[in-house]
């Protein structure tokens, strides 16, 4: 059974791995970080954010200053698909965004009909918020700290 993970990534929950939504590419294990399987192009931030001012008369333009600021683009092996963008510090490993419970997933999944397409309106996060509790804090409390929140 495959399960749509996010916009360009999916996992094949029996084989349990990432795989590529565009061309179906196996890329490695659901257990690992995704992004070990891509390809990264560490992207010059002045590609993306043009100096507003003359960076020959301006220390600061309005552009990300490249000893702070690194952009990284994480590509499908087979296909070419843009998966992921990060915007991090230069040198900085890959960030590992997000880690799902595959058994919990698989579990949960059992029994249900595979989804081949998120379509319109169609909930694809359902399985992973089934125990969650809403944040809204309108009424009633939650018992988890947000340290850190604003």
């Amino acid at each position: 059974m495959k399960y749509l993970a996010t916009e360009y990534l999916q996992i094949d929950l029996e084989k349990e791995t990432w795989e590529c939504r565009v061309c179906e590419h196996e890329m490695g294990s659901a257990r690992e970080n995704y992004k070990k399987f891509t390809k990264i192009y560490n992207r010059n931030p002045h590609e993306i954010h043009k100096p507003k001012l003359d960076p020959t008369k301006y220390e600061f333009t309005f552009a990300p200053d490249r000893k702070v600021c690194a952009i990284y683009e994480f590509y499908c092996p087979s296909c070419g698909t843009m998966v992921e963008v990060e915007y991090t510090v230069p040198g900085a490993l890959p960030l590992h965004d997000f880690e799902l419970d595959i058994d919990s997933l698989k579990e949960k999944m059992l029994g249900q009909a595979p989804v081949t397409d998120a379509g319109i309106g169609v909930d694809t996060t359902k399985a992973l918020r089934d125990n969650a509790h809403e944040h809204s804090h309108g009424q009633g409390s939650c018992s988890h700290s947000h340290q850190g929140e604003n």
